[in-house]
């Protein structure tokens, strides 16, 4: 079977702390993998409110999820806190790749990296539009 592989951008511009709650973890008694893609929502949802913008409105534009991929690197289990990092690359007209390494907060072992493609979304025509030209000079990885 062919493993995923996520290299991760050396350079990451957020991070935040984001304990485990006990209905993220499942019947192996750690966290579910469907709760680590919650936990990364939340990481980008709080990077995207820390820099004034919501999924709804960055410079007047919406963000959708194009992609998703995922690496689970080790367990992590209730009442632990995990560091989530988040770093952006790979601009191109319509969005970004997002990524994230969730590494636990006391001992270090990264628990998951994370990409997921970002694309800025007009939710009224329903269709793909442009990244703002200022989240673009922010963000841009050539400019990092």
């Amino acid at each position: 079977m062919a493993r995923i592989k996520l290299d991760l951008p050396e350079r990451f511009v957020f991070a935040t702390d984001i304990p485990i709650y006990v209905s993220y973890i499942n019947y192996g008694a750690h966290l579910g993998n469907d709760a680590a893609l919650s936990l990364l929502q939340e990481a980008r949802l709080r990077f995207l409110l820390a820099h004034g913008y919501t999924e709804l409105d960055v410079e007047g534009r919406g963000i959708i999820i194009a992609d998703a991929a995922i690496v689970y690197r080790a367990e992590a289990f209730y009442g632990e806190t995990m560091v989530v990092e988040i770093a952006l690359a790979d601009f191109n007209a319509y969005g970004f790749d997002m990524f994230y390494r969730m590494a636990h907060k006391e001992r270090g072992t990264e628990i998951v990296r994370a990409k997921t493609g970002i694309v800025f979304f007009d939710y009224a025509a329903r269709r793909p539009v442009t990244v703002p030209e200022g989240f673009r000079r922010r963000w841009d990885s050539a400019e990092l």
